[in-house]
C-alpha cells in the first residue's frame, strides 16, 4: 500500500475518513477499549426487566482490518439494550459496542442508520470474553442468563471492559532517620515502627489498585537473635507480612528487607490524602532488637493503577 497522501492536517489538502482514523489509532497507541474508569458501564435497569443499560462513557474501537484505523464514540445517559429472554436452556450473549462502517462490512448508510451501537452477540460460550474474528467491536459484558429467564440482573451480568490506555501514577518516596530508632523485644505485638517510615500520598480519583514497595537498606539487629514481622499498611488496610528470621547471636550486623504489596484502592480513598506506614511485630521468642539510623535508608515507591469500575 502506498503512502496515504497528504499528511495529516496539511494546508490546502484533502483527507481521507481513514487518515483521521489511523491518526485516532496512533494517539491511542494501537490500544482499544473504554476512556474511563466507569464508562459504558452495563447494568441492570432500575427496574430489573428483559434489557440492560449502557451508562454514560466513551470508546476507542480498533478496525478488524489494517489500515481501517480506529473509530471513537461516546454515549449520553443510559442506554436501554433489549436482551431476550431464554427457554428451557441457559444461554450466553455478549454485549458489544460494534462500528459497521460500510467501506469495510455491511451496508449500513452513515446518513441515516447508526454505523456505530451496541449490539448482542447471542448464544455464545459460557466462558467467552472477546468479539468475533472480523467484527469491529469491543466487548463491554457477558450476560449469562438462567433457563426460563426474563429478568435481568446485576448478578448475571459480568464486566468486560478494559480501559484503553490505563493511567499510572509513580511515586517516590525517602527517608533518612536522624537519629537511632531503636524496636526492642515487646511481647508479640504489633508497632507503628519506625516512626521514619511513614508518608503521606495523595490518591488520584482514577485509581483502582496501588503497588507499594517499601526497602530498608542498612536495617540493624543486635543483642540477641531476631524474629520478627513487617507489614505495610496503606490507609486502614494492612499488607502481606514480611518476616525477619534471623539466628546470628548478639553481634550487631544489618540487612536489606524489602515489603511489597497490590492493595485495592476504595472509593472512599480516591482523591484523598492517605498515609502509608510501616509496623512491626517482635517475636517473644527471641530478643534481639531491630533499629534504624543515621546509616539506615528507607525508600517507599508507589504506582497507582487505573482500572475498569
Amino acid at each position: 500500500m502506498p503512502l496515504i497522501q497528504p499528511p495529516m492536517l496539511t494546508h490546502g489538502g484533502t483527507h481521507p475518513a481513514r487518515a483521521m482514523r489511523m491518526m485516532i489509532r496512533d494517539l491511542a497507541r494501537g490500544s482499544q477499549g473504554v476512556t474511563e474508569a466507569g464508562d459504558l458501564k452495563v447494568r441492570q435497569l432500575s427496574t430489573p426487566g428483559s434489557a440492560v443499560r449502557v451508562g454514560d462513557g466513551s470508546s476507542i474501537i480498533r478496525g478488524a482490518s489494517w489500515g481501517q484505523g480506529a473509530y471513537t464514540q461516546y454515549n449520553v445517559g443510559d442506554h436501554i439494550v433489549p436482551v431476550a429472554p431464554t427457554g428451557a436452556s441457559a444461554r450466553s450473549d455478549l454485549l458489544v459496542h460494534r462500528v459497521e462502517d460500510p467501506e469495510y462490512e455491511g451496508n449500513r448508510d452513515p446518513a441515516v442508520d447508526d454505523v456505530g451501537y451496541f449490539h448482542v452477540i447471542p448464544n455464545v460460550g459460557s466462558t467467552a470474553t472477546a468479539v468475533p474474528v472480523g467484527m469491529t467491536a469491543i466487548p463491554l459484558a457477558r450476560i449469562d442468563i438462567p433457563p426460563n429467564t426474563a429478568t435481568i440482573t446485576d448478578a448475571m451480568i459480568r464486566d468486560l471492559r478494559r480501559i484503553a490506555n490505563p493511567r499510572r501514577d509513580r511515586l517516590l518516596y525517602t527517608a533518612f532517620p536522624g537519629s537511632t530508632q531503636t524496636l526492642t523485644y515487646s511481647d508479640n505485638k504489633w508497632r507503628a515502627w519506625p516512626s521514619a517510615a511513614r508518608w503521606t500520598i495523595p490518591v488520584p480519583d482514577w485509581a483502582v489498585n496501588v503497588k507499594a514497595v517499601t526497602t530498608f537498606a542498612g536495617l540493624r539487629m543486635d543483642t540477641a537473635d531476631v524474629y520478627a514481622a513487617m507489614q505495610q499498611v496503606f490507609g486502614a488496610t494492612p499488607g502481606q507480612d514480611t518476616y525477619i528470621d534471623d539466628d546470628q547471636g548478639k553481634n550487631t550486623r544489618r540487612v536489606t528487607v524489602v515489603l511489597a504489596d497490590n492493595l485495592g484502592v476504595s472509593a472512599a480513598m480516591r482523591g484523598t490524602n492517605q498515609v502509608l506506614h510501616v509496623q512491626t511485630y517482635m517475636s517473644k521468642f527471641e530478643t534481639g532488637n531491630l533499629a534504624v539510623d543515621g546509616a539506615t535508608s528507607l525508600i517507599c515507591d508507589v504506582e497507582f493503577n487505573e482500572g475498569v469500575i
